[in-house]
Protein backbone atom coordinates (compact mmCIF):
# COMPACT_ATOMS: atom_id res chain seq x y z
CA UNK A 1 0.00 0.00 0.00
CA UNK A 2 1.51 3.36 -0.80
CA UNK A 3 1.44 5.91 1.91
CA UNK A 4 -1.03 8.15 2.13
CA UNK A 5 -0.90 12.14 3.39
CA UNK A 6 -4.36 13.76 4.89
CA UNK A 7 -2.75 16.86 5.04
CA UNK A 8 -2.30 19.28 1.70
CA UNK A 9 0.97 19.62 0.15
CA UNK A 10 2.97 22.30 0.55
CA UNK A 11 6.33 23.07 -1.24
CA UNK A 12 7.25 25.89 0.05
CA UNK A 13 10.18 25.79 2.71
CA UNK A 14 9.96 27.68 6.06
CA UNK A 15 11.56 30.30 7.68
CA UNK A 16 13.54 28.59 10.05
CA UNK A 17 14.16 25.55 7.45
CA UNK A 18 15.81 28.82 5.71
CA UNK A 19 18.04 29.71 8.05
CA UNK A 20 19.56 27.06 9.33
CA UNK A 21 20.29 25.79 5.65
CA UNK A 22 21.82 29.53 5.26
CA UNK A 23 23.37 29.22 8.60
CA UNK A 24 24.85 25.37 7.82
CA UNK A 25 25.41 26.41 3.95
CA UNK A 26 27.74 29.53 5.19
CA UNK A 27 29.39 26.85 8.55
CA UNK A 28 30.41 24.69 5.56
CA UNK A 29 32.04 27.10 3.98
CA UNK A 30 34.13 29.19 6.55
CA UNK A 31 35.40 26.03 8.32
CA UNK A 32 35.34 22.79 6.09
CA UNK A 33 35.72 24.15 2.42
CA UNK A 34 39.40 25.11 2.54
CA UNK A 35 40.17 21.55 4.15
CA UNK A 36 39.05 19.18 1.94
CA UNK A 37 41.10 17.18 0.14
CA UNK A 38 43.88 17.79 3.32
CA UNK A 39 41.39 15.92 4.88
CA UNK A 40 40.44 13.51 2.49
CA UNK A 41 44.04 12.81 1.67
CA UNK A 42 45.28 12.28 5.47
CA UNK A 43 42.06 10.11 6.41
CA UNK A 44 42.01 12.74 9.46
CA UNK A 45 38.68 13.31 11.45
CA UNK A 46 38.30 16.71 12.43
CA UNK A 47 37.44 16.56 15.78
CA UNK A 48 37.17 19.94 16.40
CA UNK A 49 35.46 21.26 13.69
CA UNK A 50 32.87 18.50 14.78
CA UNK A 51 33.23 19.95 18.01
CA UNK A 52 32.48 23.73 16.44
CA UNK A 53 29.31 22.32 14.97
CA UNK A 54 28.47 21.51 17.91
CA UNK A 55 28.23 25.29 19.02
CA UNK A 56 26.13 25.78 16.17
CA UNK A 57 23.57 23.60 17.42
CA UNK A 58 24.23 21.06 14.67
CA UNK A 59 25.24 18.00 17.47
CA UNK A 60 21.61 17.97 18.59
CA UNK A 61 19.60 18.86 16.05
CA UNK A 62 16.88 16.62 17.01
CA UNK A 63 17.19 16.92 20.36
CA UNK A 64 14.71 19.23 23.19
CA UNK A 65 16.09 22.47 23.97
CA UNK A 66 15.55 21.28 27.81
CA UNK A 67 18.70 18.55 27.33
CA UNK A 68 20.79 21.56 25.37
CA UNK A 69 19.68 20.53 21.76
CA UNK A 70 18.02 22.64 18.88
CA UNK A 71 15.19 21.53 19.42
CA UNK A 72 14.68 21.08 15.59
CA UNK A 73 12.55 19.03 13.28
CA UNK A 74 13.87 16.01 10.28
CA UNK A 75 13.17 19.29 7.60
CA UNK A 76 15.78 21.56 9.33
CA UNK A 77 17.68 18.37 10.20
CA UNK A 78 17.55 17.09 6.35
CA UNK A 79 18.26 20.76 5.06
CA UNK A 80 21.66 21.31 7.97
CA UNK A 81 22.92 17.58 6.48
CA UNK A 82 22.16 18.81 2.75
CA UNK A 83 24.67 21.63 3.09
CA UNK A 84 27.47 20.00 5.00
CA UNK A 85 27.52 17.32 2.23
CA UNK A 86 27.08 19.32 -0.66
CA UNK A 87 30.66 21.07 0.57
CA UNK A 88 32.09 17.27 2.42
CA UNK A 89 30.00 14.31 2.68
CA UNK A 90 32.54 12.99 4.77
CA UNK A 91 31.46 15.64 7.98
CA UNK A 92 27.91 15.52 6.65
CA UNK A 93 28.18 11.30 7.42
CA UNK A 94 29.75 11.94 10.67
CA UNK A 95 26.97 14.74 11.72
CA UNK A 96 24.57 11.70 10.74
CA UNK A 97 25.72 9.45 12.34
CA UNK A 98 26.19 11.64 15.81
CA UNK A 99 23.19 12.74 16.17
CA UNK A 100 20.66 10.03 14.24
CA UNK A 101 22.23 6.99 15.16
CA UNK A 102 24.19 7.05 18.69
CA UNK A 103 22.15 10.62 20.27
CA UNK A 104 18.93 9.75 18.62
CA UNK A 105 19.06 6.21 20.26
CA UNK A 106 19.52 7.48 23.89
CA UNK A 107 16.95 10.22 23.32
CA UNK A 108 14.11 7.59 22.08
CA UNK A 109 14.85 4.83 24.68
CA UNK A 110 17.04 6.21 27.34
CA UNK A 111 15.15 7.02 30.60
CA UNK A 112 15.63 10.45 32.03
CA UNK A 113 18.36 10.05 34.43
CA UNK A 114 20.56 8.69 30.87
CA UNK A 115 19.36 11.72 29.07
CA UNK A 116 20.51 14.27 31.33
CA UNK A 117 23.67 12.03 31.54
CA UNK A 118 24.75 11.64 27.81
CA UNK A 119 22.53 13.60 25.94
CA UNK A 120 23.75 17.03 26.55
CA UNK A 121 27.22 16.47 26.14
CA UNK A 122 26.33 15.01 22.93
CA UNK A 123 24.38 17.63 21.84
CA UNK A 124 26.83 20.81 22.54
CA UNK A 125 29.22 18.64 20.62
CA UNK A 126 31.84 18.47 23.77
CA UNK A 127 31.32 14.57 23.01
CA UNK A 128 31.16 12.17 19.97
CA UNK A 129 28.47 9.61 19.80
CA UNK A 130 29.03 6.17 18.25
CA UNK A 131 26.85 3.40 17.62
CA UNK A 132 28.09 -0.45 16.89
CA UNK A 133 25.38 -2.84 15.62
CA UNK A 134 27.10 -3.92 12.63
CA UNK A 135 30.16 -7.23 13.08
CA UNK A 136 32.52 -8.52 10.84
CA UNK A 137 30.32 -11.38 9.66
CA UNK A 138 26.75 -10.19 10.05
CA UNK A 139 26.21 -6.89 7.86
CA UNK A 140 22.84 -6.97 6.86
CA UNK A 141 22.07 -10.49 8.79
CA UNK A 142 22.31 -8.24 12.19
CA UNK A 143 20.27 -10.71 13.89
CA UNK A 144 23.52 -13.21 13.72
CA UNK A 145 25.86 -10.88 15.80
CA UNK A 146 28.32 -12.48 18.09
CA UNK A 147 29.02 -10.00 20.52
CA UNK A 148 27.42 -10.83 24.04
CA UNK A 149 26.52 -9.11 26.93
CA UNK A 150 26.31 -11.80 30.21
CA UNK A 151 24.23 -10.41 33.38
CA UNK A 152 26.76 -10.78 36.40
CA UNK A 153 24.73 -9.28 39.73
CA UNK A 154 23.98 -5.48 38.90
CA UNK A 155 26.63 -5.33 36.16
CA UNK A 156 27.29 -7.30 32.33
CA UNK A 157 30.12 -8.19 31.46
CA UNK A 158 30.22 -7.40 27.32
CA UNK A 159 32.79 -9.79 25.09
CA UNK A 160 33.40 -9.47 21.19
CA UNK A 161 33.69 -6.71 18.27
CA UNK A 162 32.06 -4.29 15.94
CA UNK A 163 33.18 -3.31 12.67
CA UNK A 164 32.56 -0.71 10.36
CA UNK A 165 31.43 2.25 13.26
CA UNK A 166 31.59 5.73 12.69
CA UNK A 167 33.77 7.34 15.86
CA UNK A 168 35.39 4.32 16.19
CA UNK A 169 38.21 5.77 17.90
CA UNK A 170 37.51 9.27 18.34
CA UNK A 171 34.07 8.75 19.79
CA UNK A 172 33.26 9.57 23.79
CA UNK A 173 30.73 7.37 24.11
CA UNK A 174 28.99 4.45 21.98
CA UNK A 175 25.72 3.19 21.96
CA UNK A 176 25.95 -0.73 21.07
CA UNK A 177 23.48 -3.48 20.45
CA UNK A 178 24.65 -6.94 22.18
CA UNK A 179 23.15 -10.68 22.11
CA UNK A 180 21.48 -11.42 25.68
CA UNK A 181 19.55 -14.22 23.86
CA UNK A 182 19.90 -16.59 21.60
CA UNK A 183 21.27 -16.06 18.18
CA UNK A 184 18.57 -15.04 15.34
CA UNK A 185 15.94 -14.04 18.30
CA UNK A 186 14.72 -10.84 17.58
CA UNK A 187 13.84 -10.24 21.31
CA UNK A 188 17.40 -11.85 22.01
CA UNK A 189 19.82 -8.46 22.08
CA UNK A 190 19.88 -5.66 23.97
CA UNK A 191 21.31 -1.75 24.41
CA UNK A 192 23.78 -0.45 26.31
CA UNK A 193 26.02 2.70 26.43
CA UNK A 194 29.41 2.23 27.18
CA UNK A 195 31.99 4.93 27.63
CA UNK A 196 35.27 5.93 26.55
CA UNK A 197 38.08 4.72 29.17
CA UNK A 198 35.78 2.06 30.85
CA UNK A 199 38.28 -0.77 30.99
CA UNK A 200 37.89 -3.70 28.70
CA UNK A 201 36.68 -1.16 26.03
CA UNK A 202 39.40 -0.20 23.18
CA UNK A 203 39.20 0.81 19.29
CA UNK A 204 40.41 -1.79 16.86
CA UNK A 205 41.68 -1.15 12.87
CA UNK A 206 40.40 1.59 11.39
CA UNK A 207 39.05 1.39 7.62
CA UNK A 208 41.24 2.70 4.95
CA UNK A 209 38.25 3.39 2.79
CA UNK A 210 37.34 4.67 -1.05
CA UNK A 211 35.92 7.89 0.49
CA UNK A 212 34.33 9.22 3.07
CA UNK A 213 37.71 9.29 4.34
CA UNK A 214 37.39 12.26 6.80
CA UNK A 215 35.05 10.51 8.41
CA UNK A 216 36.68 7.73 11.08
CA UNK A 217 35.61 4.01 10.47
CA UNK A 218 36.90 1.84 13.16
CA UNK A 219 36.80 -1.21 15.02
CA UNK A 220 34.85 -1.66 18.81
CA UNK A 221 36.30 -3.99 21.04
CA UNK A 222 35.07 -5.88 24.16
CA UNK A 223 37.28 -7.75 26.30
CA UNK A 224 35.46 -8.80 29.60
CA UNK A 225 34.14 -4.89 29.39
CA UNK A 226 31.93 -4.54 32.82
CA UNK A 227 29.30 -1.90 32.92
CA UNK A 228 26.71 -1.02 34.98
CA UNK A 229 23.06 -2.40 34.65
CA UNK A 230 22.18 1.62 34.66
CA UNK A 231 23.94 1.90 31.30
CA UNK A 232 21.23 -0.26 29.86
CA UNK A 233 18.91 1.48 27.36
CA UNK A 234 15.07 0.30 27.54
CA UNK A 235 14.33 -3.48 28.33
CA UNK A 236 16.49 -6.66 28.35
CA UNK A 237 15.76 -8.22 24.45
CA UNK A 238 14.38 -4.86 22.73
CA UNK A 239 17.82 -3.88 21.43
CA UNK A 240 17.45 -5.17 18.48
CA UNK A 241 13.88 -3.69 18.04
CA UNK A 242 14.92 -0.34 19.04
CA UNK A 243 17.91 -0.43 16.33
CA UNK A 244 15.14 -0.73 13.61
CA UNK A 245 13.42 2.23 14.69
CA UNK A 246 16.24 4.23 14.89
CA UNK A 247 17.25 3.06 11.16
CA UNK A 248 14.30 4.49 10.39
CA UNK A 249 15.35 7.94 10.94
CA UNK A 250 19.11 6.87 9.90
CA UNK A 251 17.51 6.17 6.21
CA UNK A 252 16.48 9.94 6.14
CA UNK A 253 19.66 11.00 6.84
CA UNK A 254 21.22 8.67 4.87
CA UNK A 255 18.73 10.71 2.10
CA UNK A 256 19.95 13.77 3.00
CA UNK A 257 23.48 13.22 2.90
CA UNK A 258 22.88 11.52 -0.69
CA UNK A 259 21.06 15.00 -2.13
CA UNK A 260 23.95 16.99 -0.73
CA UNK A 261 26.19 15.01 -2.45
CA UNK A 262 24.21 14.43 -5.57
CA UNK A 263 23.80 18.57 -5.55
CA UNK A 264 27.05 19.15 -5.04
CA UNK A 265 28.04 16.71 -8.39
CA UNK A 266 25.22 18.37 -10.57
CA UNK A 267 26.32 22.02 -9.56
CA UNK A 268 29.60 21.50 -10.66
CA UNK A 269 28.75 19.86 -13.32
CA UNK A 270 26.42 22.51 -14.41
CA UNK A 271 29.23 25.31 -13.52
CA UNK A 272 32.07 23.52 -15.92
CA UNK A 273 29.48 22.53 -18.78
CA UNK A 274 28.94 26.53 -19.01
CA UNK A 275 32.92 27.56 -18.57
CA UNK A 276 34.26 24.73 -21.14
CA UNK A 277 34.39 24.97 -24.66
CA UNK A 278 35.02 22.86 -27.20
CA UNK A 279 34.12 23.07 -31.45
CA UNK A 280 33.69 26.89 -30.49
CA UNK A 281 31.22 26.87 -27.85
CA UNK A 282 29.95 25.75 -24.38
CA UNK A 283 29.65 21.92 -24.10
CA UNK A 284 26.47 22.52 -22.08
CA UNK A 285 24.78 23.55 -26.02
CA UNK A 286 25.64 20.16 -26.97
CA UNK A 287 22.53 18.00 -26.51
CA UNK A 288 24.60 15.26 -25.11
CA UNK A 289 25.60 16.92 -22.46
CA UNK A 290 22.37 18.79 -21.68
CA UNK A 291 20.53 16.03 -21.72
CA UNK A 292 22.85 14.70 -18.96
CA UNK A 293 21.98 17.72 -17.05
CA UNK A 294 18.11 17.59 -17.44
CA UNK A 295 18.12 14.10 -16.16
CA UNK A 296 20.43 15.10 -12.83
CA UNK A 297 18.61 17.66 -12.27
CA UNK A 298 14.79 15.83 -12.62
CA UNK A 299 16.29 13.05 -10.60
CA UNK A 300 17.42 14.85 -8.00
CA UNK A 301 14.06 16.90 -7.53
CA UNK A 302 12.44 13.19 -7.14
CA UNK A 303 14.72 11.92 -4.57
CA UNK A 304 14.13 15.80 -2.44
CA UNK A 305 10.47 15.13 -2.68
CA UNK A 306 10.45 11.27 -0.79
CA UNK A 307 13.39 12.15 1.15
CA UNK A 308 11.26 15.47 2.89
CA UNK A 309 7.90 13.00 2.61
CA UNK A 310 9.70 10.67 4.55
CA UNK A 311 10.43 13.61 7.03
CA UNK A 312 7.43 15.00 7.25
CA UNK A 313 5.86 11.59 8.18
CA UNK A 314 8.58 10.79 10.58
CA UNK A 315 7.37 14.61 12.13
CA UNK A 316 4.01 13.37 12.39
CA UNK A 317 5.02 10.15 14.43
CA UNK A 318 3.59 8.27 11.83
CA UNK A 319 4.67 5.08 10.23
CA UNK A 320 7.91 5.84 8.06
CA UNK A 321 9.81 2.55 7.50
CA UNK A 322 8.18 2.02 3.79
CA UNK A 323 8.95 5.50 2.99
CA UNK A 324 12.30 6.09 4.76
CA UNK A 325 13.65 3.02 3.15
CA UNK A 326 12.09 4.46 -0.16
CA UNK A 327 13.77 7.82 0.35
CA UNK A 328 17.60 6.03 1.20
CA UNK A 329 17.33 3.56 -1.54
CA UNK A 330 16.26 6.22 -4.49
CA UNK A 331 18.21 9.23 -3.08
CA UNK A 332 21.40 7.29 -2.85
CA UNK A 333 21.19 5.60 -6.08
CA UNK A 334 20.22 9.03 -7.55
CA UNK A 335 23.43 10.62 -6.09
CA UNK A 336 25.90 7.46 -7.66
CA UNK A 337 24.00 8.30 -11.34
CA UNK A 338 24.40 12.26 -10.99
CA UNK A 339 28.25 12.40 -9.10
CA UNK A 340 29.14 9.49 -12.18
CA UNK A 341 27.46 11.87 -14.93
CA UNK A 342 29.30 14.19 -13.07
CA UNK A 343 32.56 13.04 -14.02
CA UNK A 344 31.90 12.12 -16.81
CA UNK A 345 30.86 15.81 -18.05
CA UNK A 346 34.32 17.14 -16.66
CA UNK A 347 35.98 14.72 -18.77
CA UNK A 348 39.91 13.78 -18.08
CA UNK A 349 39.41 16.89 -15.81
CA UNK A 350 36.74 14.88 -13.51
CA UNK A 351 39.40 11.91 -12.89
CA UNK A 352 42.11 14.43 -11.22
CA UNK A 353 41.65 16.06 -7.55
CA UNK A 354 42.25 19.35 -9.24
CA UNK A 355 38.07 19.24 -9.20
CA UNK A 356 35.76 18.59 -7.38
CA UNK A 357 33.73 15.59 -8.46
CA UNK A 358 36.07 13.31 -8.30
CA UNK A 359 35.47 13.47 -4.29
CA UNK A 360 31.34 13.09 -4.92
CA UNK A 361 32.37 10.29 -7.46
CA UNK A 362 34.19 7.92 -4.09
CA UNK A 363 31.89 9.80 -1.43
CA UNK A 364 28.72 8.34 -2.71
CA UNK A 365 28.92 5.10 -3.21
CA UNK A 366 29.01 4.59 0.81
CA UNK A 367 25.61 6.09 0.31
CA UNK A 368 23.80 2.89 -1.20
CA UNK A 369 25.68 0.49 1.23
CA UNK A 370 25.09 2.68 4.88
CA UNK A 371 22.27 2.07 6.82
CA UNK A 372 21.12 -1.06 4.89
CA UNK A 373 22.34 -1.69 1.20
CA UNK A 374 19.96 -0.77 -1.58
CA UNK A 375 19.13 -4.36 -1.43
CA UNK A 376 17.96 -4.69 1.71
CA UNK A 377 15.86 -1.60 1.12
CA UNK A 378 13.87 -3.32 -1.38
CA UNK A 379 13.21 -6.33 1.06
CA UNK A 380 11.99 -3.56 3.86
CA UNK A 381 9.79 -1.78 0.63
CA UNK A 382 8.47 -5.13 -0.48
CA UNK A 383 7.54 -6.53 2.93
CA UNK A 384 5.61 -3.27 3.59
CA UNK A 385 3.71 -3.38 0.28
CA UNK A 386 3.18 -7.03 0.26
CA UNK A 387 1.99 -7.60 3.74
CA UNK A 388 -1.51 -6.85 3.17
Amino acid sequence: MITETSTPVNFEYPETQRMVAEAARSFAQQYIQPHVMEWDEAQTLPVDVLRKAGEMGFMGILVPQSLGGSGLGYHEYIAILEEISRVDPSIGLSVAAHNSLCTNHILMFGDESQKERWIPRLASGEWIGAWGLTEHNTGSDAGGMNTTAKKDGDTWILNGAKNFITHGRSGNVAVVIARTGEKGDSRGMTAFVVEKGTPGFSSGKKENKLGMRASETAELVFDQCRIPDANRLGPVGEGFIQSMKILDGGRISIGALSLGIAKGAYEAALKYSKERVQFGKPISQFQGISFKLAEMATEIEAAELLVHKAAFLKNSGKPVTQLSAMAKMYASEVCVRVASEAVQIHGGYGYTKDFPVEKFYRDSKLCTIGEGTTEIQKVVIAKNILKD
